[in-house]
């Protein structure tokens, strides 16, 4: 039975609802209630369903991980599941978990500082964990430690992956402690989602944490869908590719794959990500938020159905399963995720994460404590075995555009060490140089300085280390229009160390 929250449906003690405006043609609809009571038991069942669902999609989806670049993974192609194949992963390749890992690092930090943590300290807490990152969390991480503290170091100003993925899968704790409270949630996603992205990237995880949030007071996924986007600005690209999704499932219900297909067409162009302009590999945010809707939708409360359509939909298929069916857990409760998914979860729930302390029985307790903290600090009630929530309308966050007047009109091969070259020209208003700094010594850090049209542009530090390195090793943003040059000079140049220049991504104003 779906709880839609009608104006007739009058609740016992436990479901103290408000009253809904009726819909069209006298029948009632859907709605947020201004408060809403669950036991304990219950809310800790949800949060469980919650932090279960993520690790099973993403086991679900692991082996098939950007393997399916501007692909779906067709129906023919198997993807095994068996007893055990949880514990295989977790001994054999802990990274996967990547996802889980990263939200735990916030966690923590809530338990040891309080709800009231401020950025800095999520964000060096982050910076400084020993698990490798890439793409826009690797970006954060380099300039947090070179000082440029959030929101400076996920604005893509500083951060030429800030519409990427990364905080989108690495939202699933707010919505989890925020429940029924998606503005909350959307405050959590300020706070720690600007340290690594902005604009649409953001917006991943806005959407994410707020599906979660609603999945507390609702099992109807079209509604929590709908709701939720109501935290994303409509003039945003984030909100009218989701809107687009919603559009086309209600116009091809029983076809996952022509929705997948009108998605591509539409939303399928990266202009951010420097690795992903111009070819199939997209790890932007907003197609892959809408195959997490696509799984949601078309899997229609099924938890099998979920996250496989959201697997199969291709680029980052083990992430966005992993959310899909996180959020399809909380609706469910762990008690009602099926027990051929849950056996192999049982074997490892006592088993810390890598990088952390945390299991993911800790973790059920984290964050149903975390919960009954934001309940209470947001106006809700904690009595004996029931929890009441002050539930929350949702409401748009600020509206963020990256990569405004930026758009990609070439990638050259350079393919050169930074000594053998004298000049680099391009036509346009921005550049990307990607490459890397080859060292035996981790610590040491080449600097360089960076000459656009003769004139210093930057000193930076490229540290050899991975774990420090500059994803990027030099990029200008909002140049004036037209042609310029690039020189190189290395100040600390050392014998067996080299800097090699691979490729320049360029950008101009013009379409």
């Amino acid at each position: 039975m779906k709880h839609l929250f009608p104006c007739t449906l009058l609740f016992a003690a436990m479901w103290l609802m408000e009253a809904c405006s009726p819909g069209t043609a006298g029948t009632t609809r859907p709605c947020i209630p201004e408060t809403y009571t669950i036991s304990k038991d219950s809310l800790l069942d949800k949060i469980k369903g919650g932090w279960a669902g993520q690790g099973i999609g993403c086991t679900y989806g692991g082996p098939t991980e950007f393997k399916y670049c501007g692909t779906m993974i067709q129906d023919y192609v198997p993807i095994e599941w068996y007893d055990g194949y949880i514990k295989w992963w977790y001994d054999n390749v802990p990274g996967l978990y990547d996802d889980v890992y990263m939200d735990l690092t916030f966690v923590n930090v809530f338990d040891r500082l309080g709800l009231d943590a401020p950025a800095d300290s999520f964000a060096m807490a982050f910076a400084t964990a020993e698990y490798p990152l890439w793409h826009a969390n690797q970006a954060a991480r380099y300039n947090i430690l070179q000082g440029i503290m959030p929101p400076a170091s996920g604005h893509w100003m500083n951060n030429p992956h800030a519409c990427d993925l990364d905080y989108q899968i690495e939202a699933d704790y707010a919505g989890l402690m925020s429940p029924g409270m998606p503005n909350a949630a959307s405050g959590i996603a300020d706070k720690i989602g600007h340290i690594m992205t902005y604009g649409d990237g953001w917006y991943g995880g806005v959407y994410v944490g707020a599906m979660y949030s609603l999945a507390f007071l609702s099992d109807d996924i079209g509604f929590i869908v709908k709701e939720a986007l109501k935290t994303i600005p409509q003039e945003s690209q984030f909100y009218q590719c989701m809107s687009d999704v919603i559009r086309w499932h209600q116009q091809y219900p029983d076809d996952w794959k022509q929705t997948w297909f009108e998605c591509e067409k539409k939303w399928s162009t990266d202009i951010g990500c420097p690795e992903g302009v111009f070819v199939p590999y997209n790890i932007d945010a907003t197609i892959n938020s809408a195959y997490i809707l696509i799984g949601l939708l078309y899997g229609e409360g099924d938890f099998y159905k979920t996250m496989d359509i959201s697997t199969r939909c291709g680029q980052d298929s083990d992430c966005n399963p992993a959310s899909a069916a996180g959020i399809l857990g909380a609706i469910l409760g762990y008690n009602r995720i099926p027990d051929q998914w849950k056996r192999s979860l049982k074997e490892v729930e006592d088993r810390n994460f890598a990088y952390t302390d945390i299991s993911l029985n800790k973790a059920y307790q984290l964050s149903f404590g975390q919960a009954l903290q934001m309940i209470e600090k947001n106006g809700g009630t904690v009595e004996g075995d029931l929890v009441t929530i002050q539930c929350q309308q949702p409401v748009a966050v600020q509206y963020e555009k990256a990569f405004e007047g930026m758009y990609p009109t070439g990638k050259r091969g350079i393919n050169k060490k930074i000594t053998d070259i004298q000049e680099l020209e391009f036509n346009g208003n921005g550049v990307v140089i990607r490459g890397n700094v080859n060292a035996s010594d981790e610590e040491y850090v080449a600097e360089v300085e960076l000459y656009i049209d003769g004139q210093l542009a930057e000193t930076a530090q490229l540290p050899a280390s991975f774990a420090k390195r500059r994803y990027e090793l030099f990029w200008k943003y909002r140049l004036a229009e037209g042609k310029h040059t690039i020189a190189f000079k290395w100040l600390n140049p050392q014998q067996g160390v080299s800097i090699e220049i691979n490729e320049m991504l360029v950008y101009s104003a013009r379409k």
